[in-house]
């Protein structure tokens, strides 16, 4: 799935031989008559076409390292059947389309009963290099048949192209760096930073249309390279989410409010990159890491917004810092959404608990958060519990945004309201913690969203199963 507009930078392409159809391509031109030999067909289905590099209009420069931009087409047609099993071309897509590419099917063949009694290839009618041979066969290559038909048929053939791949690309509407938007109008970037360039659709509905379609490839292309990804990783580290979105700076420039920003979540956390992670080695270097059950990620409606975009989200982090994210379509934002809870759910259900060092009155404790009995409270030193309560038993709770957090617990005999009052070091990690815990819960008693994840895991490679006590 790629993007083309206009290029004509050398690429390298290598094609197998197949069985039946050989490399799926013709050529035309040769230097006997000042031109060069380019690609006049590609099969469909074949070997050529598959490879998605390999286009009508490309010049072929190099054959196994053979420079043949001098050669004649007899010469570069003998040293394409003499290639062997696998055949790497060296290509540059023509701006300029020679004129016989432009010639119809019915005035381009007209030398084909001579070429075919002499036993010869014409440099001006396709040399059938997508017919069934071999090297060892002493076949005569020929002119490819035309089908009759009346009147003057033309060749499809792409003109000026760039081609862009999809996977871990990203696209706009905004000016880079800006939540100025451009009237019906975007561009796509390449991992490797090629750029289509401004694409200016006729009206709203074609840029919405066009925007809709790239987002679905690049959503298609990600799950399937996460689930090739995701056979390298044990169950407790895979990937859940991967995607581009812009970040707005906490103290923008003058000329740039918005940068690109890649994020991933996988297993505990949420990593934030400059970049797509390739390796396994580029995992550890991220530019930031939270955990993903001690943070809190917060859809922005229209009112929240700090500016022009829209379809933006915050996450807070451990420390209270936060950031502020923008996506480009609703679409974008749903899965996002989507991820971002089906990743607690998973971290948390596995985790099943998280304990935090806290002070009450002066004296060390800890306050452990388990997903299956609540609250529970107990001596640092001794460990001996001093109270436990359930989730359901929590009624409310306030925090003074610095260290410490009132929680107000009904006790289940007198229905009295209990307070509790402890001081954190890491007040916003162990909100955000309690937050992730009961959203887990919550999500427990969800058909739909449980739905959704039996659903995900049957179509992951690896799985990453929920428990069954949850699921039933």
């Amino acid at each position: 799935m790629d993007f083309r507009t206009a290029c004509e930078e050398e690429r390298t392409v290598t094609i197998r031989r197949q069985a039946v159809g050989g490399f799926g391509l013709s050529i035309k031109g040769g230097a006997e008559h000042n031109i060069p030999v380019v690609v006049s067909k590609i099969s469909k289905e074949q070997r050529a076409e598959l490879s998605g590099l390999l286009f009508i209009g490309d010049a072929i420069l190099q054959i196994n390292g053979i420079n043949v931009r001098k050669c004649r087409h007899e010469e570069v047609v003998q040293v394409l059947r003499n290639a062997g099993e696998e055949v790497t071309l060296t290509v540059s897509f023509l701006k300029r389309a020679p004129a016989f590419l432009k010639l119809s099917l019915n005035e381009d063949c007209a030398c084909a009963p001579s070429d075919q009694s002499s036993g010869t290839s014409s440099p001006l009618c396709d040399s059938g290099l997508h017919l069934n041979y071999h090297p060892n066969n002493t076949d005569t290559l020929s002119c490819s048949s035309w089908p009759a038909s009346p009147g003057l048929r033309w060749e499809k053939r792409w003109c000026d192209l760039r081609l862009i791949p999809l996977l871990h690309s990203r696209f706009s509407q905004y000016l880079p760096g800006t939540d100025l938007s451009r009237q019906n109008a975007f561009q796509v970037t390449a991992v490797d930073g090629v750029c289509s360039g401004v694409i200016q659709c006729l009206s709203a509905e074609d840029c919405g249309e066009w925007l809709q379609a790239i987002a679905t490839n690049i959503s298609s292309l990600t799950k399937h390279n996460i689930k090739k990804i995701n056979r390298n990783f044990p169950v407790n580290q895979q990937i859940v989410y991967m995607g581009w979105c812009e970040m707005r700076e906490q103290d923008p420039l003058q000329d740039r409010v918005y940068s690109p920003a890649f994020l991933a979540l996988r297993g505990s956390c949420l990593y934030k990159f400059l970049a797509p992670p390739v390796t396994t080695w580029d995992w550890t270097r991220a530019e930031k890491t939270f955990s993903v059950y001690e943070i809190m990620c917060k859809i922005l409606k229209d009112s929240d917004l700090l500016d022009r975009r829209r379809h933006c989200f915050t996450v807070q982090s451990e420390s209270g810092e936060d950031l502020y994210f923008s996506v480009e379509l609703d679409s974008d934002l749903a899965q996002w959404e989507r991820a971002f809870q089906t990743a607690t759910f998973l971290e948390v259900e596995r985790i099943q608990c998280k304990t935090y060092a806290c002070v009450l009155e002066g004296h060390l404790m800890g306050l452990t958060i388990d997903f299956s009995t609540g609250f529970i409270c107990f001596d640092a030193a001794t460990k001996v519990v001093l109270w436990r309560y359930k989730f359901s038993q929590l009624k409310g709770s306030s925090d003074d945004g610095k260290s410490k957090i009132k929680f107000l617990f009904q006790n289940p005999d007198t229905k009295q309201i209990e307070a509790k009052e402890l001081e954190f070091s890491n007040l916003f990690a162990v909100l955000h913690c309690i937050h992730s815990f009961f959203a887990a819960k919550v999500a427990c008693l969800d058909p739909l969203f449980l739905g959704s994840q039996a659903a995900a895991s049957a179509a992951s490679s690896s799985g990453v199963p929920s428990k069954a006590k949850y699921m039933t």
